[in-house]
């Protein structure tokens, strides 16, 4: 309803509004401005809305805050009045700097606040009282100016019993002062400062003195097994355990159960529960498996939400882990995986190793893993980044996250298992990230003991033997000695404050479960200021802490931020520094690129298609207007007419063949992939099918000896339609089952990724645009099943009539010839695109230049020579035409075969008068030598057989001159 109501005030210019108290009263208030360091919450409205308006309705009300330390002094709420003004406007509303309310109370005391009210500001003063049998330590007055007291806190401590009259509480203490982390080189002189400082307090166990009682363990479990035995069989009982090394901490948590012990980790102790300040494995975070376990030092697991932050902050998604095969590393690696999966972030690659790194790093190296979270301690975090430099997994495209806790010079210890130099580990491991429990309190606040963290680490540098940054576990020691004071506290609370009330502590024992029970639930609710921050412990008993983010920027560390899992806060100094300039992808970034079909070849392509085109429509056009032509019609002209139109479809196929993304978009790409499909079945079956009929029909017809006279008088063109109307159906049923029951679609192909000519932090992907569909090698086996049959067919019907001659058809030679030129191109086209189809531009060049090389051909050898025809011989005259002229077309046949009769008359008249004059030459000559042989020999008596007188060796007359031989002659 509030929206509503301002709607028509939304709607008025900036400009509207002018004094505080405006002319027209109906308008409502207008916007005060804010006080110096706050701002005014306007209920129901946004930013946006605030700025478009200047007047607000009446009993609109609006209120004021402050920021940081700061509250409002005068009214804090103002309500819109009738009159146009706002409530209280005699009495402005500041905001002042306000000083710590933890001074207006003091536990075992009082506080009495004079110069003003509360919240205490600017000039007011504290007075501090104790309570009887308390003494005030510090200072018993303060000051409030500028938002700072003048002193620190005071407070009161109990009236405390001689020191010879205290009972002792023993602690055992199981320091790793050498192994693989020898953290006790510091933690146990900081144990030792935290005694020394609980024990002088009056008001912590002031009936009370905690005594330790150490070994060291040298991290190692089977030697902290044989001390843990005997701080447990050894005179005193011990009331807490204090454990300082994640693998020897396990052990002691899970003994201190069977003696009632409370084990609290930053320092063994022995007591119902167990106490550590070193240890940092998830594991022992079971309460299940570990019922009486605490820890000073937070779990390793505390540095995974502010991993995640970093991972969300700068937009990483993927990111990839390698880890050392322990339990601390292994659980700390699974609970960041389950973090990660709730942020919606992806491990993609999760790598770990024994002792030798080397696969691993290169698998990483191998899988384009860019954010790399390592886990493993000091010494095998020098073989990754040696074989992280061979593999070159750095730079500006990586980034590592390490743990926080190895020395600062890691890197540059000389280390004789690995075989790189001190630069080239300087270089690897530059610009890596590292996350840190806050182990000393970055405020110079004071903390219980009433000491800040700076003089806290000036106090235990005095006393330690060696330099701070040579101390094992220097870092930790804020942890071990706030690990007394949660200890003290948990135990002044469960003895009731000073042995008036509660528990007596001497009764502990290790069947005493009761005693057990209340310094658990005493520890369980700890809350106070150490020097190593807030200390506080979670459900599980870890220590909840801010966590350190520091930067590996030219060698050495830098702090770019802390964060504070338990508010979700990040304080970001906005130091951090990248070798790119910018904190790098979390992967490749890939661009798509889809290879398109060369313009130039399209266009090239195209130009012959539309010029095949052309001639396709010259050709039918030529057929049906020269039809009446006798020497056309016996070609069929139907048939070629369809011929041409089939070639004009095949041509046009190569248009939306040489289409794809570069042209159209995905929604018209199925109606081009049909286009494609259509145009070629089609125009092959046209083209193709009415040649194929025609040396069909041919070859049918002149197979059949006794019935090829009758066919060339009765031959039937509908046939001949039909024939090519089966092979078209066929063709458009499969086409429509097809585009029905599986229609193409448009499909990518992806290829391998190619790498930029720039370095640049990109990968290429190529992609190709087809047509397919679910089932494409199936109708494509279909398709060019039967068409390759027909191919083969009709070169096997073209050879078998080549040498045929008929009227009817008179041109199937010619249909021959362009049969073997289709076929060819296509069964050698077909398989070579399928083959290249992932090279776009060749299979485009060898499909489309067989279909107009075969279209170009066909037209050519069945039109232009009757074309050629035509023209030269001016045969243009139709059948009936003749007959116009010379009477009839029967006479005219029948004077045609009369002049060819009298042309072969007079040649065969020439031969016969050729023939008589040489038989007249040969009498002659017979004649003339009778005559000669007579003179030369005497006549002899004729023949008895009544033949010619011949002489006694002459041989028979081999030439007669009767009308028989004569005869031969003509013959």
């Amino acid at each position: 309803m509030l929206l509503l109501l301002l709607v028509p005030l939304f709607l008025r210019p900036l400009g509207a509004g002018g004094a505080q108290t405006p002319n027209a009263t109906s308008e409502g208030c207008q916007i005060i401005h804010p006080p110096w360091e706050g701002g005014i919450r306007y209920r129901g409205l946004t930013r946006d809305q605030v700025k478009a308006i200047n007047f607000l309705p009446v009993d609109y009300e609006i209120e004021y805050v402050c920021r940081g330390e700061r509250e409002v002094v005068g009214p804090k709420v103002r309500k819109c009045l009738a009159n146009g003004s706002w409530t209280d406007m005699d009495t402005p509303s500041r905001c002042v700097r306000i000083c710590s309310k933890s001074y207006l109370t003091l536990e075992n005391g009082k506080v009495f606040l004079t110069g003003g009210d509360l919240p205490a500001l600017d000039g007011a003063r504290v007075d501090f009282r104790c309570d009887p049998d308390f003494h005030l330590v510090g200072s018993s007055r303060s000051i409030c100016s500028q938002g700072q007291w003048s002193t620190p806190k005071p407070h009161c401590q109990v009236n405390r019993t001689p020191h010879s009259e205290r009972r002792a509480v023993y602690i055992g203490a199981l320091f790793p002062m050498s192994g693989g982390w020898p953290g006790g080189q510091a933690c146990q002189p900081a144990v030792e400062m935290a005694l020394e400082d609980v024990n002088s307090r009056r008001d912590i166990l002031p009936d009370y003195e905690l005594k330790l009682i150490h070994h060291d363990s040298k991290c190692d479990p089977g030697q902290a097994t044989k001390y843990l035995y005997e701080l447990l069989y050894n005179d005193p009982i011990k009331i807490i355990l204090m454990p300082g090394c994640s693998s020897v901490s396990t052990l002691v948590a899970e003994a201190a159960r069977m003696w009632n012990l409370i084990v609290f980790v930053q320092i063994p102790l022995i007591l119902v529960p167990q106490l550590s300040y070193g240890s940092s494995s998830p594991a022992l975070s079971n309460r299940q498996r570990f019922p009486t376990f605490f820890r000073t030092h937070p779990s390793a697991t505390l540095h995974n939400p502010t991993r995640v932050k970093l991972f969300e902050k700068w937009g990483w998604k993927k990111i990839a882990t390698i880890q050392q095969t322990t339990e601390v590393f292994t659980s700390t690696l699974d609970d960041l995986e389950e973090r990660v999966k709730e942020a919606g972030i992806e491990i993609t690659f999760r790598q770990s190793f024994f002792s030798d790194p080397a696969v691993p790093v290169k698998n990483l190296k191998r899988q384009d893993a860019r954010i790399i979270v390592g886990l493993f301690y000091e010494t095998e975090a020098r073989k990754v980044f040696c074989e992280v430099y061979k593999e070159r997994l750095f730079g500006k495209k990586y980034v590592w996250f390490l743990i926080g806790w190895y020395a600062d010079n890691w890197f540059k210890t000389y280390d004789p298992s690995i075989n790189c130099t001190v630069d080239e580990m300087t270089e690897a491991v530059e610009g890596h990230i590292t996350t840190e429990i806050v182990m000393l309190n970055p405020a110079n606040t004071r903390s219980i003991s009433n000491m800040t963290s700076q003089e806290f680490v000036e106090k235990l540098t005095k006393r330690l033997k060696r330099h701070p940054e040579e101390t094992g576990g220097f870092q930790e020691a804020p942890l071990a000695y706030d690990a007394i004071w949660a200890l003290a506290l948990a135990l002044n609370k469960t003895s009731g404050g000073g042995g008036r009330s509660g528990v007596r502590l001497e009764d502990f024992n290790y069947n005493n479960q009761t005693i057990t029970d209340q310094i658990y639930r005493a520890m369980n609710s700890s809350s106070f200021e150490g020097v190593s921050g807030h200390v506080v412990f979670d459900a599980s008993g870890s220590r909840m802490a801010w966590t350190l983010i520091e930067q590996l920027q030219g060698g050495s560390y830098k702090k770019i931020g802390y964060y504070d899992s338990t508010k979700d806060d990040l304080s970001w100094s906005k130091t951090d520094k990248w070798i790119g300039g910018s904190p790098p992808a979390d992967q490749t970034l890939v661009i798509k690129t889809f290879r398109f079909l060369s313009q130039k070849l399209f266009i090239s392509v195209s130009v012959l298609s539309s010029l095949g085109i052309v001639l396709a429509v010259v050709c039918l056009s030529f057929n049906i207007y020269n039809s009446h032509v006798r020497y056309i019609q016996n070609s069929q002209p139907n048939l070629n007419n369809l011929t041409a139109v089939g070639c004009s479809l095949a041509l046009a196929a190569v248009f939306p063949l040489g289409l794809d993304g570069y042209h159209i978009g995905k929604s018209q790409f199925p109606f081009v992939c049909q286009a494609r499909l259509w145009l070629l079945g089609l125009g092959f079956s046209l083209g193709y099918g009415s040649m194929f009929t025609k040396i069909w029909w041919v070859h049918t017809v002149f197979t059949k000896k006794e019935e090829k006279k009758e066919w060339r008088k009765t031959l039937e063109p509908w046939k001949l339609y039909a024939t090519v109307g089966l092979l078209v159906g066929m063709d458009v049923l499969t086409l429509a089952i097809w585009q029905i029951v599986d229609p193409l679609h448009r499909t990518i192909e992806t290829f391998a990724k190619e790498e930029p000519k720039e370095d640049i932090d990109v990968s290429i992907l190529p992609q190709l645009e087809h047509c397919s569909s679910k089932k494409m090698n199936t109708w494509l086996g279909i398709f060019y099943g039967y068409k390759g049959l027909l191919l083969l067919l009709g070169i096997f019907l073209a050879y078998e009539t080549k040498s045929v001659s008929t009227e009817k058809i008179n041109d199937h030679r010619a249909v021959g010839m362009a049969i073997y030129n289709v076929a060819v191109l296509c069964l050698i086209t077909a398989p070579v695109t399928m083959i290249l189809s992932s090279q776009q531009d060749a299979a485009f060049a060898f499909a489309s230049l067989a279909i107009v090389f075969s279209s170009y051909i066909t037209l050519v050898v069945l039109f232009v020579p009757k074309m050629r025809r035509l023209i030269t011989r001016g045969e243009w005259q139709s059948e009936a035409q003749d007959t116009m002229k010379t009477g009839s077309s029967t006479n005219n046949n029948e004077e045609e075969k009369s002049r060819l009769l009298e042309k072969e008359n007079r040649e065969l008249e020439k031969i016969i008068a050729e023939k008589e004059e040489r038989v007249s030459e040969l009498r002659h000559q017979l004649q003339s030598r009778q005559q000669l042989r007579s003179r030369r020999h005497p006549p002899t008596p004729p023949d008895p057989s009544g033949g010619l007188p011949r002489g006694p060796s002459e041989p028979p007359d081999r030439l007669s001159c009767d009308g028989s031989r004569v005869h031969l002659l003509y013959k």
